[in-house]
C-alpha cells in the first residue's frame, strides 16, 4: 500500500472472537499490554483471559466478547505503533456493529476509557434483551436486499445486516422466524441459514438494550471525529457528536448497512483498506463488494510485523 493513498480502518464486530486474539500482542507490545490491564482494571473483571485463554463458551458471550474484540482492536493499532515507531496512517473508518465504536476509539471520538465504558454496557444490555426475549437469525445466501425487505415485511421480521452482495441477515422471533426459509424459496433465494447466535441482534428484540444505551451515550464524553467515520445505520458520515450519539443508538436496533458503508469509503476515494481484527471476515466481504480494492488484514503482531513496510 503507498502512503500516498487515502486508507481506511475497518473493525471486525461480534462473531469474530476467537479464542488466544490478542495474546501475541500483549507478549510483544508494551503499550498493547498497557491496554489490556487497564482494561482489566476498568472492568473488574478478567478480560485479557478471557481474550487469550478462554474458555470459548465465556469469549462468545455477548457481554464478553463486545469489549474483547473492541480492547483488540485498539491493541493491535497501539503494537503497530510500539513496532514501527509511529501510528497507523488511515483517513477514514468504519466498523461492522460494535466494531463502529472501535472505529470512533481510534478516530478520537472518545477516549479508550469511554468507549471500553460503552460497549461493556451495551453488551450487557444486548445479553439481557437476548435473555428476555426469544430471538433468531438467519442468513439469506444469495438474496438481493430488496428480496431480503420483502421476506422480512412478509415473516414480521427486521433486517439485521445487509453485509455484501448476495449475503443478507434477517433477525425477530423465533416463531417468526420459522416462517423465513419457505419464504426465501418462493423469492427464488439460493439458501436460507440458521445461525448459531444467543438472540436476535439488529432487531425490535433489541429495543429494551437501546433504551438502556441512549442516556449512556447521551452523557458520554464525545467529540467530532478526527477522521470521518462511516456509520452503519446511515452509511453516512455522522457530522459532529450529536449527530454520532444518535447513530451508535439507532444502530442498536437497526440494520447494519454495511455494503453501503464500504461503497461510501470507495465514493470518498479510498481504495486501500486494513482490517483490524480476528478472522479476516471483513476482508471475505470486501472481495465480494470490490475485488479491486487492497485490503489488508492484521490479527496478529506477525500480522503487523509481516505488513508493517507496506503500512508506515
Amino acid at each position: 500500500m503507498s502512503d500516498s493513498k487515502p486508507r481506511a480502518l475497518l473493525f471486525s464486530g461480534q462473531g469474530a472472537q476467537k479464542v488466544g486474539m490478542g495474546a501475541d500482542l500483549h507478549e510483544n507490545s508494551v503499550s498493547a499490554r498497557a491496554l489490556y490491564e487497564r482494561a482489566d482494571e476498568l472492568l473488574r473483571w478478567p478480560l485479557s483471559g478471557y481474550s487469550f485463554k478462554g474458555p470459548g463458551e465465556i469469549l462468545t458471550e455477548t457481554r464478553v466478547c463486545q469489549p474483547a474484540l473492541y480492547a483488540h482492536g485498539l491493541a493491535l493499532l497501539a503494537a503497530f505503533q510500539d513496532h514501527t515507531g509511529r501510528p497507523l496512517r488511515f483517513t477514514a473508518a468504519a466498523g461492522l456493529s460494535l466494531g463502529e465504536y472501535t472505529a470512533h476509539a481510534a478516530a478520537g471520538t472518545f477516549t479508550f476509557e469511554t468507549g471500553l465504558h460503552l460497549v461493556a454496557r451495551r453488551g450487557a444490555l444486548m445479553q439481557e434483551a437476548c435473555n428476555a426475549t426469544v430471538g433468531a437469525m438467519t442468513t439469506l445466501l444469495g438474496a438481493t436486499p430488496e428480496q431480503a425487505r420483502e421476506i422480512a415485511a412478509a415473516a414480521n421480521v427486521d433486517v439485521a445486516n445487509l453485509n455484501c452482495p448476495g449475503q443478507v441477515v434477517l433477525s425477530g422471533g423465533v416463531k417468526e422466524m420459522e416462517a423465513v426459509p419457505a419464504l426465501a424459496k418462493e423469492k427464488g433465494v439460493k439458501k436460507a441459514v440458521a445461525l448459531k447466535v444467543a438472540g436476535a441482534y439488529h432487531s425490535r428484540l433489541m429495543a429494551s438494550a437501546a433504551a438502556g444505551l441512549a442516556p449512556l451515550l447521551a452523557t458520554a464524553d464525545m467529540h467530532a471525529s478526527n477522521v470521518p467515520v462511516v456509520a452503519n445505520a446511515t452509511a453516512e458520515v455522522a457530522d459532529g457528536a450529536d449527530a454520532i450519539l444518535r447513530d451508535l443508538e439507532a444502530q442498536v436496533c437497526g440494520s447494519v448497512r454495511w455494503e453501503e458503508s464500504v461503497r461510501k469509503l470507495i465514493a470518498m476515494g479510498i481504495t486501500d483498506f486494513v482490517e483490524c481484527g480476528p478472522g479476516a471476515v471483513l476482508q471475505t466481504m470486501m472481495k465480494r463488494i470490490d475485488p479491486n480494492v487492497t485490503c489488508l488484514t492484521l490479527e496478529t503482531h506477525a500480522d503487523i510485523v509481516k505488513h508493517a513496510d507496506a503500512l508506515v
